[in-house]
């Protein structure tokens, strides 16, 4: 799955304004046996998008047309449980470029950003505004700068943290194989100067 590269993005988003959602959520364990990372996202919250016959559930918000975009939003501690990458992969082969929360499990976070999501941490404060601006606008956008590490929703922005290392990687749609291709030339000059 190539990354993109990333450096701003403004889109709409979508709320998923639930708390400790965890990767079994995210991408039940039934679907985990594909050896590919394409074909997740039609599974991403397959438990709440669908009932138990296949029908779309009508309340689940990617199944309402009024919202949409790359920036999902959700509540404090995503992306909890298991290790699993495959929650990334699909949140990823849906669509979302972005997920917003609060507070995100530490696994989650590293295979978000190994995978091209960006995952952008708020304050409660903010959060909760993100929420309320949806509620009153479904077309309301939030803008995400990588480079000027921030995030602005009408008028107000915050600031947020990413690894220096992953923020290059995105800047240039790299994985860590890419990098390393991409330093081919420098390493074996290095080699070189070590081995004489």
């Amino acid at each position: 799955m190539p990354i993109d590269k990333f450096t701003t993005l403004e889109s709409t988003y979508v709320p998923l304004p639930v708390e400790n959602v965890d990767t079994d959520q995210i991408i039940p364990a039934r679907f985990l046996k594909a050896t590919s990372r394409d074909g997740f996202g039609e599974n991403l919250f397959r438990d709440w998008r669908y009932a138990a016959d296949g029908k779309e559930n009508p309340d689940f918000v990617l199944n309402k047309s009024e919202y949409s975009g790359q920036i999902l939003v959700g509540g404090k501690n995503f992306g909890s449980g298991s290790s699993r990458e495959h929650a990334a992969w699909a949140i990823h082969d849906y669509g979302f470029k972005v997920v917003v929360s609060s507070f995100f499990a530490d696994i989650f976070q590293n295979n978000a950003l190994n995978n091209g999501v960006l995952p952008v941490i708020v304050s409660p404060e903010f959060l909760s505004n993100i929420f309320d601006a949806v509620e009153k606008n479904k077309e309301q956008k939030i803008v995400v700068d990588l480079e000027k590490q921030s995030i602005s929703l009408n008028g107000k922005s915050e600031s947020f943290v990413i690894n220096p290392y992953k923020k290059n990687c995105l800047l240039n749609g790299f994985d860590d194989i890419d990098f390393l291709l991409a330093r081919k030339e420098k390493i074996e000059a290095f080699e070189n100067t070590v081995n004489k």
